[in-house]
């Protein structure tokens, strides 16, 4: 299936494209990666009249991390280049973890982070990491910037909220204040597929003890799931089985699946469940035989 006529702007400055989506109004789409959007369009699931492209903006294909720690990711930053950045690797393992499994090759060489967690997709890998991770978006518009948390960023499925006129040009992940650990995992039927069930994970540490927990959960709801009882069940405590486990069943307590031709409910739960303790479990293994 074709899209519909649509009319196509490249914008050279933020500014500029803050006015075409201005004069657009709820008719106007960004354009960064254009992965999740333009099969959208071929499909007709969305119909936008105008189209304004931002990859002639300049400045917008970083990401870096600032003196105090905290890592910046702009909005023409490739999947790819998160998948064989050594600063994740270095600095943040959830990421690290996560980028790789974005997708296929072809996906992750055009797509873009933020642009992910603008699509608001409930299956979206990268929504589960940055909320785990307690991470934000900034907005540009015509008034300036503002800082969206990544909680309050998406407000269900395939809507987040940006106004009309705003472009998200960068997702903040905060530094963290101890040695952080974490992982993310997912259940694809094929290589590229959107997850049956997925589980981003990030702790900080103080030698044994949990100082802060993150678990987001991925494609178990209408949005990403924040498995809020299963964080405080790790902080302020350190990784034992009793304690893994635990955080594992109050993880897929807060799963909402639906049963589908993915799997059941109660598949997908036992999926968040496994998902937590191994990763978890992964992380205590390290603290072991680093002592």
């Amino acid at each position: 299936m074709y899209p519909s006529r649509f009319r196509y702007e490249a914008a050279r400055s933020l500014d500029q494209a803050v006015r075409l989506l201005r004069d657009g109004g709820d008719e106007a789409k960004v354009l960064a990666g254009g992965q999740s959007l333009i099969p959208m369009m071929k499909l007709r699931f969305a119909s936008p009249e105008l189209l304004v492209d931002i990859n002639n903006i300049p400045g917008l294909d970083y990401h870096h991390a600032d003196p105090d720690g905290s890592i910046h990711v702009g909005a023409l930053c490739r999947h790819a280049d998160l998948e064989h950045s050594g600063l994740l690797q270095s600095r943040q393992p959830t990421m690290a973890a996560a980028a790789p499994l974005i997708a296929d090759p072809l996906v992750r060489n055009r797509g873009t982070l933020v642009g992910s967690l603008c699509h608001a997709d409930p299956q979206g890998d990268w929504a589960s990491v940055v909320l785990a991770l307690g991470g934000s978006i900034v907005a540009h518009g015509p008034d300036g910037r503002r800082t969206i948390p990544a909680a309050d960023f998406v407000l269900g499925p395939f809507e987040n909220a940006l106004a009309h006129d705003e472009i998200a040009v960068e997702a903040i992940i905060p530094a963290p204040r101890g040695a952080p650990a974490g992982g993310y995992l997912k259940l694809e039927r094929r290589v590229g597929d959107f997850a049956t069930a997925g589980v981003a994970v990030a702790i900080e540490t103080d030698g044994a003890m949990v100082t802060r927990a993150g678990i987001a959960l991925t494609g178990v709801g209408g949005s990403t799931i924040k498995a809020t009882a299963a964080e405080a069940a790790l902080t302020g405590r350190p990784l034992t089985a009793e304690t893994i486990a635990e955080a594992g069943r109050l993880a897929a307590e807060a799963a909402q699946p639906k049963s589908d031709h993915r799997g059941s409910a109660t598949y997908k739960r036992h999926i968040v469940r496994t998902f937590v303790v191994r990763i978890l479990g992964r992380i205590e293994g390290t603290q072991e035989r680093a002592a």
